[in-house]
């Protein structure tokens, strides 16, 4: 992403990666809890549900209006209301319409499995995101990076043991095994969406800035929107809310709190998922989701009183082992870049 690095230091990268490592871990851990919380306490559309996951993108107008406001103060008339092209906004437009379809087939999982079992399944999607990366955007592996992948499949892999023990006593197995490949869809479906958001970055034709990547967070949840919006008015969720509202058992208010919630909360996933892509790669994306899981796994714990096997806590040093894996080579590889051996140095200063 040469355009993105010459615009930002090294310095403010690593700021923004940080940055935005932390509103996805907010998005990716507490997003799963408060959706299943929605349906084990009475919630049943899952089309709704998938609408959550994106229906907060008015939110994102909240700092674009901000930026916009201090920069026509410097600019005045002259200052663009939006800085996106017509190439980058078909893309996020398409982005944007398989994110939607990627909801749906989330939240189904959701509904059918406990936190536990779709966060384990969603984990896998690190090993489409490495592969989808290779083939769209050339993606580079080190022995570091490879070794973090492998450390984090066989982490899922170890979590994979017990899942049998994981059905709900109230699915039935036709339910509970259309939910588990609905899940694995979603897995594939988002590892795919993640380098291609990269490809539109590298494609754009544009000077690629924060500000950008709000505007196109902004323009993504909004198709997935209107696709989850088309799938609510077949099924007839609109009608249905305020009587399942009515119906919920932590009480009307709590419901609505729950919807309001989860809105914000998936808000924070995918502007982190896109912010760190812009920071870093869609693979360091996906290492940062996929290390997260254990955490999930273990909040499930506390919250929803789910079982934590030590297959859990032998998934969780791995997934640790392995994000620390990948930031101590990216950490060598920024050293390498800074002192060049002195053979290299001895040849630049032969080559006038």
């Amino acid at each position: 992403m040469e355009e993105m690095e010459a615009q930002l230091s090294s310095n403010t990268r690593r700021g923004l990666l940080v940055l935005n490592c932390v509103i996805l871990s907010i998005g990716n851990c507490a997003g799963p809890l408060v959706m299943r919380l929605y349906f084990l306490r009475g919630g049943k559309r899952v089309w709704f549900s998938s609408w959550l996951e994106t229906g907060g993108w008015p939110f994102m107008l909240i700092p674009l209006i901000i930026i916009y406001m201090r920069r026509r103060s410097k600019e005045g008339s002259k200052a663009l209301l939006f800085f996106m092209k017509p190439r980058l906004f078909v893309a996020s437009a398409v982005i944007g319409l398989l994110t939607g379809f990627d909801d749906y087939l989330y939240a189904y999982g959701v509904a059918k499995l406990p936190v536990s079992t779709s966060a384990l399944i969603i984990a896998s999607q690190l090993a489409f995101t490495a592969a989808f990366a290779f083939l769209l955007v050339k993606q580079k592996f080190t022995a570091y990076s490879v070794n973090a992948i492998f450390l984090l499949s066989i982490g899922a892999g170890v979590l994979a043991l017990h899942t049998s023990s994981d059905r709900p006593p109230n699915e039935s197995s036709k339910a509970y095994y259309l939910g588990f490949f609905m899940t694995v869809a979603a897995a594939v479906l988002y590892g795919f969406i993640l380098p291609l958001i990269e490809l539109a970055y590298k494609k754009a034709k544009q000077a690629i800035t924060y500000t950008l990547v709000l505007e196109m967070q902004m323009i993504v949840c909004l198709f997935a929107t209107v696709f989850c919006t088309v799938g609510m008015l077949v099924n007839n969720d609109f009608q249905a809310i305020p009587r399942e509202a009515k119906e919920y058992e932590l009480g009307e208010a709590k419901y609505y709190l729950v919807v309001v919630g989860s809105g914000i909360l998936w808000q924070c996933f995918f502007l982190g998922a896109l912010g760190v892509v812009f920071s870093a790669s869609s693979l360091v994306s996906g290492i940062v989701i996929a290390v997260l899981l254990p955490v999930t796994e273990i909040l499930a714990v506390f919250f929803f009183s789910e079982k934590f096997q030590a297959e859990k806590g032998v998934s969780l040093a791995l997934s640790l082992w392995g994000f620390v894996s990948y930031f101590y080579g990216e950490i060598k590889d920024t050293k390498k870049t800074k002192n060049p051996a002195p053979e290299t140095e001895l040849l630049q200063t032969a080559n006038p």
